[in-house]
């Protein structure tokens, strides 16, 4: 009978280590990892910035005086950090000397960084203007330039993005006259902005920037959801909205509207080109240098 006993206690054991290898050998799958081999070399011990998580190992602990949520979120850059790559020249309007200038210096400025950065533009340029009457009223008076020209592509994505995130309150034709204001159910009680009245038609290109910037009355801003150049090329399709409505022409061709509201490519194209090929020389010059001083230092080594 001890025997038995003894037998059954074996067999148990037996079924337990067998069990416990077969389940301490899973296979990931769905939202199971499986198994994992020194688990803090794939989960980060710190708390992981950008995931919302609960890792057992996690040093982070409920003290903390930031909520989990809150430490999950997508940071801001450092105030006043320009993306790698990119100009935001577009923002001193008042070192430019004409609109052509504008775009001259803005492109001198993206040419230098060409090929040397894939980044692609976002919103974080550096904006000096305060979200108050005065700084809008200031932005108004100083930014007077669109620092990209007219060009079929740019009133294209001015298009897209005005549909997206303008139509719906200030018309598809930029009248004030938006789904939510003349639509079925419509209930909205304040009155877009009629891009096409003169007082609009008459303003710099600041106020339409400083608005995107940080909004105005009901509308909120749309700073994080638009890039640099994308707030211009929206501008860019409000000014042609207002020369429709006026009859006149406003694209890559031709400015009849005003001509401090944006220079068309085709104006400004052979300058934009020479620009470029100047950028291109000095640039292929400064490798030329660099590789020379290069072999220098390889043959005096």
């Amino acid at each position: 009978m001890k025997m038995k006993n003894f037998q059954t206690f074996i067999a148990a054991v037996a079924l337990v280590l067998v069990l416990g290898v077969f389940t301490s050998c899973q296979q990931a799958g769905g939202n199971q990892t499986g198994s994992e081999f020194i688990p803090d070399m794939t989960h980060s011990v710190a708390y992981e910035a950008n995931v919302l998580t609960k890792y057992s190992l996690n040093t982070w602990d409920e003290e903390s005086v930031k909520s989990r949520w809150e430490l999950s979120q997508p940071g801001t850059p450092v105030s006043g950090t320009v993306p790698r790559g990119y100009a935001a020249i577009g923002s001193y309007d008042l070192t430019f000397a004409s609109a052509e200038d504008a775009i001259l210096k803005t492109a001198e400025s993206m040419k230098k960084n060409e090929g040397r950065s894939v980044y692609a533009p976002n919103g974080h340029v550096p904006y000096f203007y305060p979200d108050t009457e005065e700084g809008r009223t200031e932005a108004t008076e100083k930014i007077i330039y669109n620092p990209f020209p007219i060009t079929d592509e740019g009133l294209a994505k001015g298009k897209e993005l005005y549909t997206i995130y303008c139509a719906i309150c200030h018309g598809d034709k930029g009248d004030g006259d938006g789904y939510i204001v003349s639509g079925p159910q419509s209930k909205y009680l304040a009155q877009p902005a009629n891009f096409i009245d003169d007082q609009f038609v008459n303003s710099s290109n600041g106020r339409f920037y400083h608005a995107i910037m940080y909004g105005k009355n009901v509308m909120g801003p749309h700073a994080d959801k638009l890039s640099f150049e994308e707030r211009w090329d929206v501008i860019h399709y409000i000014r042609s909205l207002q020369a429709k409505a006026k009859k006149v022409k406003y694209d890559s061709e031709v400015n009849e509207l005003n001509p401090d509201y944006g220079v068309p490519y085709a104006q400004i194209k052979e300058k934009l080109e020479a620009g470029h090929e100047e950028a291109m020389e000095a640039h292929s010059e400064g490798e030329n240098h660099s590789d020379t001083q290069q072999e220098e230092g390889e043959g005096h080594h």
